[in-house]
């Protein structure tokens, strides 16, 4: 499963990325580099975009495990029984 840590690396790629943009546009820009540049960076991006969705998704079932699981589980009986003491 992706991670945030794999988001940082995304995230570290897409600066660099920008950097070279802009270092483009202020030299003398080439128009081929610039797509190239725009395109990385839209790809970066979606890799992102790719990453936060995965993560969420996985949150979202393992909380959606443990509502289930707390509903039926033993956090019930072990309530009970502080209860009880």
């Amino acid at each position: 499963m992706a991670s945030l840590k794999d988001v940082e690396k995304v995230a570290d790629d897409l600066s660099g990325l920008v950097d070279e943009l802009r270092k483009e546009l202020k030299d003398s820009p080439s128009f081929d580099r610039l797509v190239q540049l725009a395109d990385e960076i839209s790809e970066h991006a979606d890799n992102a975009a790719t990453t936060f969705s995965t993560v969420n998704d996985a949150l979202m079932e393992r909380i959606g495990e443990l509502k289930n699981g707390s509903s039926s589980g033993s956090s019930g009986g072990s309530r009970t029984k502080a209860r009880s003491s």
